[in-house]
């Protein structure tokens, strides 16, 4: 992970510094031969996606979202934003995410960050919301580019908004994103890596689930 990555500032959130990759081209491919051959996902974790750092930058802007609040941010990845919000105040805070690699990532982004951030590695989308216990605030960063992902996710986020949790989405305009169902807050213009995107800068918004 360190041999591939070196620790830099995030372009739209730059009071926090990620490990990101230098050349995503080489590490995607060479990762998803090696880590498909052993069942694992590509390597997420190494990359700033434009829907993260616009939720992060949104957090870190509008800290009373979550200050103070239990927090969870699903598919972490890198944990941009679960370490946007744990610098906000919010706590705890949790980075879930499948992709057990993630894990180490987010140990080393939240350490080189001051704060610490819960991990979970798992697939929470199919679970039931935890009895007695729920989430004051969900973080949804680039999650709605497939469809069967993005329907699971809605489900998930529908599940845990009717239990009271304020549920916040950042995203770039995938294709799947359920523009229906949420709320429009803020949009910024994100720099992100051309090898991975179809232009430099990514025009993303911040949504809210729910009217």
């Amino acid at each position: 992970m360190l041999a591939n990555t070196r620790l830099r500032a995030v372009p739209h959130v730059p009071e926090l510094k990620l490990y990101l990759a230098d050349e995503s081209v080489p590490l995607w491919e060479k990762t998803e031969e090696e880590l498909g051959a052993i069942g694992l996902p590509p390597p997420y974790w190494a990359f700033a996606w434009a829907g993260g750092q616009a939720l992060a930058r949104y957090v870190l802007d509008h800290s009373d979202v979550v200050g103070g609040r239990r927090v969870l941010d699903l598919a972490a990845g890198s944990g941009l934003v679960a370490i946007a919000a744990a610098k906000a105040g919010a706590a705890p805070v949790v980075a879930a995410d499948i992709d057990p690699l993630a894990e180490a990532a987010i140990a080393l982004n939240a350490e080189a960050n001051g704060v610490y951030v819960d991990t979970i590695i798992a697939d929470l989308l199919d679970q039931p919301p935890p009895v007695g216990a729920r989430y004051d605030v969900i973080l949804v960063g680039d999650l709605f580019y497939e469809q069967a992902t993005a329907a699971r996710a809605l489900a998930f986020l529908t599940r845990h908004a009717a239990l009271g949790a304020r549920v916040l989405v950042g995203d770039p305009g995938r294709t799947y994103l359920p523009r229906e169902k949420l709320t429009w807050q803020c949009e910024y213009s994100v720099p992100v890596t051309r090898d991975l995107e179809d232009q430099e800068i990514k025009r993303t918004a911040v949504w809210w689930l729910g009217a």
